[in-house]
């Protein structure tokens, strides 16, 4: 019972493997999403009540700081989606081994980045 172990964990030394950052940016995404929800609720409510608010939040979202935060909100939405089917997949028995689960996490990453540019260039 004498053992040497850790008063704290060093969390800077834990290396994830990528299915597991994938999950944790899954749950980041959806947090990011829920917690900007009244915003884009505010936004929709503006576009709609008049042309003059309509024309302000325009105003607001050519800014490029806004437009940074529209695509960062972009990658969250596509990232949580691409991972979400992911792990209906897994949920499904179509990924059940390792390598299977290591590449479908490689393909989340790669495909939620590539739409994020894809959209993001064509709405910037």
């Amino acid at each position: 019972m004498n053992k040497k172990r850790p008063r704290h964990l060093a969390l800077h030394q834990i290396r994830l493997p990528l299915p597991g950052l994938v999950s944790i940016l899954h749950r980041v995404s959806g947090v990011v999403l829920f917690l900007s929800l009244p915003l884009l609720l505010l936004a929709l409510q503006y576009s709609l009540t008049s042309i003059e608010t309509h024309t302000r939040l325009l105003e607001l979202l050519a800014h490029p700081l806004s437009k940074l935060a529209m695509m960062g909100l972009l990658w969250a939405f596509l990232h949580h989606f691409c991972a979400g089917l992911r792990y209906l997949a897994i949920d499904l028995h179509y990924v059940g081994n390792l390598a299977r689960a290591r590449a479908s996490s490689k393909i989340v990453l790669a495909v939620s980045l590539a739409l994020t540019v894809l959209l993001g260039a064509k709405l910037w």
